[in-house]
């Protein structure tokens, strides 16, 4: 092996044929043989170019719908042989093998016929077998083939064929290989992913996760920790499908809150009402639902001004101007909402450093999916949280029962608190959240924490007394003791809704029924950890 491989002969088979003409263009220039398949040989025949069918080498045409167009030694002989090896060299030469130096593939598009929603016969038919094995076989001899997989690395192959009078060097060849078995790998996780989802196969022996890179960030969460963002090629609503219309790049913090905001006001439909929540650190320091998105976004704020500096800000609706006006009043990261009017664009546009995105809709929360964490030695996976509590599933466990009124307040706590950090409580009223407390080892501390909350904002806004008077209170699991539910009454709640299940329930709703409480259970929790 030398590190300057010529490139004398190239194998063209691309599913996606942007860019296509101009490569076989350039390479045709530098003398260049081609050998394409299909589509690909009849695209470069129609512009004018020489172009010989994998089938006159191999001796066999395309059979079995194309299934059968490249396995053939004929070809992989000439992906694999080694230039230096005096068998590989008498081998080719044998079986009147020519060396491919130039290997341009892409596959069958199997993740967009999966984004389309595609049935299970289309999608078996878009999984590629003789791209996949003639990338790996290239790959593998970067010693000597230069291999491309992603139309965006036309341009770099041409700069290095000119720089280099018409061969690549061997770092060349080492980066598109690694790019090429990257490629190949997310295309069978892609594969892989479906067909256990398919079968409803929930713990497969074998899990893989891959990403397309969207952006490589400045740092992680920390300046010292390096970071990027991947994309998985899902068409659900959300950050990484969104369009930035102005403002600075996002930062990795930027990223998960701005997820953590976006999946919170999903939860509330657009058709039932505006609603907005403002969330800080991946936690919400206000939501609130409201006749416009204004006062919406208003009643959130009044649940933590403090917090909401600095925040970011998820809508369910598209953004308005009068909305734009209220949130450029303080200093706010990110805004993401389904869309904004141009007036609301133009408002943002006097501030340079404040982000908008919008989105196509908003995501599904009922849709299933999966969420990883990595932890030391693996990862851990789960399908997402999209348990689903409505007036139907809900249980009066005391001698009071909720009003209706008071239900709606308990159902839209219960809907914030998914998204709150354990241990979560979370106090509304009027559809407003006016306190929330999350995070906190001990549940008890949480409820302190959100009345302390409630009590020092009723003094910023004058106040006579803190919203958490007469509110509904949520907690994201169990009351352990009475301890966390008594502060919460202290605090002025006047109803309660919590999963129910420990050991203690009956002191719990004893205490809730000497408090004069209405309470409710869900039977399902929604620890977030």
């Amino acid at each position: 092996m030398t590190d300057l491989a010529p490139v004398k002969r190239a194998l063209l088979s691309v599913s996606d044929k942007t860019g296509l003409v101009v490569l076989g263009q350039t390479l045709a220039a530098k003398g260049v043989e081609l050998l394409s398949t299909g589509g690909s040989a009849k695209t470069l025949r129609d512009a004018g170019l020489d172009v010989k069918d994998v089938a006159e080498v191999t001796g066999f045409p395309e059979m079995m719908d194309g299934r059968v167009k490249t396995l053939h030694p004929k070809v992989h002989g000439g992906l694999l042989a080694l230039r230096d090896n005096a068998d590989h060299v008498k081998a080719m030469s044998d079986h009147d093998i020519g060396a491919i130096d130039l290997l341009v593939v892409n596959l069958y598009p199997f993740e967009a016929a999966l984004a389309r929603g595609a049935d299970y016969d289309e999608m078996i038919e878009n999984i590629d077998i003789g791209g996949p094995a003639m990338i790996r076989a290239a790959a593998k001899n970067h010693g000597f083939v230069t291999t491309v997989v992603d139309v965006e690395d036309y341009d770099a192959l041409i700069a290095e064929l000119e720089a280099n009078d018409g061969q690549t060097t061997y770092a060349f060849r080492q980066k598109l290989a690694q790019i090429a078995y990257a490629r190949t790998g997310a295309y069978d996780a892609a594969v892989s992913t479906w067909m256990a989802d398919a079968i409803g196969e929930t713990a497969p022996r074998r899990r893989v996760v891959a990403g397309q890179i969207k952006q490589t960030l400045r740092y992680g969460e920390n300046p010292h920790q390096t970071a990027s963002f991947y994309v998985d090629g899902s068409s659900r609503a959300g950050v990484a499908t969104a369009a930035q219309h102005q403002g600075k790049e996002l930062s990795y913090n930027n990223i998960n809150d701005t997820d953590a905001a976006f999946e919170l006001v999903a939860e509330f439909d657009p058709a039932d009402s505006a609603a907005v929540a403002i969330i800080k650190h991946a936690n919400p320091c206000g939501v609130a639902k409201g006749a416009t998105l204004l006062e919406a976004y208003t009643k959130a704020f009044d649940c933590d001004r403090t917090s909401a500096f600095g925040g970011i800000v998820a809508l369910n609706k598209a953004l308005d101007a009068e909305t734009a006006e209220a949130i450029t009043e303080i200093f706010t990261e990110v805004v993401i909402a389904p869309g904004a009017s141009d007036e609301a664009k133009a408002i943002f546009a006097k501030k340079k450093n404040l982000r908008l995105l919008t989105t196509d809709g908003l995501p599904d929360v009922l849709a299933t999916s999966n969420t990883v964490r990595q932890v030391a030695g693996g990862m851990l996976v789960q399908n997402k949280d999209a348990g689903f509590i409505g007036l139907d599933d809900l249980r009066v466990m005391t001698k009071k029962a909720p009003t209706d009124e008071q239900l709606q307040d308990l159902l839209f706590a219960w809907k914030v608190g998914k998204h709150v950090k354990s241990n979560a409580i979370v106090y509304v009223k009027n559809q407003a959240t006016v306190g929330v407390g999350a995070g906190q080892m001990s549940r008890l501390d949480s409820a302190l924490i959100a009345a302390k909350k409630a009590e020092r904002m009723a003094e910023a806004m004058g106040l006579p007394e803190p919203l958490t008077k007469g509110s509904a209170v949520a907690s994201d699991a169990f009351f352990p003791f009475a301890d966390g539910l008594l502060e919460a009454a202290a605090a002025g709640a006047s109803c309660v809704i919590q999963p129910g299940g420990s050991m203690r329930d009956q002191e719990v709703i004893d205490a809730a029924d000497e408090a004069g409480l209405a309470m409710v259970f869900t039977g399902m929790r929604h620890f977030r950890h």
